[in-house]
């Protein structure tokens, strides 16, 4: 379905009395989507892993927008005992969920690290963490009016990312870049995947993707909590000037995200970014899915892996 043309947050329906879950919206992309969701009337969980930089980020939404309806709940979506507690908190404070956005996400760890639980930190993080939360929240998203949305941020990365199976957690061969492609890639293919699986088993639930462009934020140019080099520092330099020259702010960048959790023109299964060259930056339109994401062997065998690794099952 197209886009229409100039698609801001201003021409989603209102969104008084529905809850949203945004991760990682701390800062960036995260916290654009809440402001713009609040703005609209949702109620919005603000989920985060410092809960000092969530009384920042809820602070200045409430800044912004005072009569916003927000809160912070703090999530680490590296340890999956914080994913559990997450979902059983959230459930003993709503009846259902509308919006899942799982936007959080690190880029380029120059360093291998772990999550709590042995996974690498990119795709532990990015990929399983947001599996996981999936999973634990689908009783929620099953009980909303009209099914609850999912909302899984891909990135351009996607289209040179390659699912390892013999080395998911590049124990043997770890690029920053490459670990990141391979989680984001992972991201587009659950989104796609829980779109066919929804749609077989007749759940009420609805499974969009969405990438930002080059949108320039933290995780373009901070990265990693990992100590910098002069050759990291170099490239957060370049990184930052080519997204200052070829990108877009986090404002727009969130527009695609934000089509995806409340446009009434965004179709299940879509996908969506900016419209100019090279989907860097610019209005609300159709993406193109980069073949592989498409390869339904390749994702199926995925989904099983996420589920014996995160332990928990969503299909």
């Amino acid at each position: 379905m197209n886009v229409p043309a100039k698609w801001t947050i201003d021409r989603a329906p209102d969104l008084t009395g529905r809850v949203a879950v945004v991760t990682g919206a701390t800062g960036g992309l995260g916290y654009e989507t809440a402001c713009g969701l609040a703005a609209k009337g949702a109620t919005v969980i603000l989920a985060g892993r410092n809960p000092d930089r969530g009384a920042a980020a809820l602070a200045r939404l409430q800044g912004r927008l005072p009569d916003a309806r927000a809160r912070f709940m703090p999530l680490d979506l590296a340890s999956l005992a914080s994913v559990a507690a997450f979902a059983r908190d959230l459930a003993d404070q709503v009846s259902s969920l509308d919006i899942l956005v799982n936007n959080a996400g690190l880029m380029g760890a120059p360093t291998r690290q772990e999550t709590a639980d042995g996974f690498e930190l990119q795709f532990g993080t990015n990929y399983l963490g947001h599996f996981a939360l999936t999973a634990r929240l689908r009783p929620l998203l099953v009980r909303a009016p009209g099914g609850g949305r999912v909302v899984s941020v891909a990135s351009l990365a996607a289209w040179k990312g390659r699912i390892l199976f013999d080395d998911l957690q590049s124990r043997h061969r770890y690029t920053p870049f490459g670990a990141y492609r391979q989680s984001k890639l992972a991201n587009l293919i659950f989104a796609l995947e829980l779109d066919r699986l929804a749609q077989s088993g007749g759940w009420a639930l609805h499974s969009i993707a969405a990438h930002p462009g080059w949108s320039l934020t933290d995780i373009a140019v901070s990265r990693s909590d990992a100590p910098q080099g002069a050759a990291e520092r170099l490239m957060r330099r370049l990184t930052h000037a080519a997204f200052r020259l070829m990108g877009q702010s986090a404002e727009a960048g969130a527009r695609p995200i934000l089509f995806a959790a409340a446009g009434t023109q965004a179709s299940d299964g879509g996908y969506y970014g900016p419209s100019g060259r090279g989907e860097r930056r610019g209005r609300v339109a159709d993406a193109r899915v980069p073949p592989q994401a498409r390869n339904l062997p390749v994702a199926r065998r995925l989904w099983e892996v996420s589920e014996r690794l995160t332990g928990v099952a969503l299909s």
